[in-house]
């Protein structure tokens, strides 16, 4: 696949939430004009496109300082796109332009090929570097 990643400024909701409601994240439907203002205050958010026929692969959503830590908050790729290097694409990118912040952290699940696909990234996980992760969940 073709692939180009460039900044998402232009948000289209409607393109937000079709990504977002394909891979099952209807907790952050439920509220589009929530999502909308996530986006808006998001420090850096990339967008995957297929060259050959510009239509949008995947979102990643970054937040953070820019200095001392960078938080990767949403990584989704339409299923039909899933393992054909669209997320390695947009994760390579935010590394390359926010690579020098100090900490580059996210949050996922545990299943094991997800897991692999952050560490063939470089990513460690955090018991690993005697560090624990905490996480406090409110309704969306």
């Amino acid at each position: 696949m073709n692939i180009t990643v460039r900044a998402y400024t232009d948000f289209s909701l409607e393109e937000i939430l079709s990504l977002y409601d394909s891979v099952g994240w209807s907790s952050y439907t439920a509220r589009p004009d929530r999502l909308q203002r996530a986006f808006a205050h998001s420090l850096e958010v990339l967008a995957a496109y297929d060259r050959e026929t510009g239509g949008l692969l995947g979102i990643l959503r970054a937040l953070g300082d820019g200095e001392t830590v960078l938080f990767i908050q949403d990584i989704l790729v339409f299923p039909q796109y899933q393992r054909q290097g669209v997320g390695t694409a947009l994760v390579r990118e935010v590394l390359k332009r926010r690579g020098d912040v100090y900490q580059i952290e996210l949050a996922t699940d545990r299943e094991e090929r997800t897991l692999r696909f952050y560490r063939s990234l470089g990513f460690t996980e955090f018991s690993d570097m005697g560090c624990a992760g905490f996480m406090k969940l409110n309704p969306l």
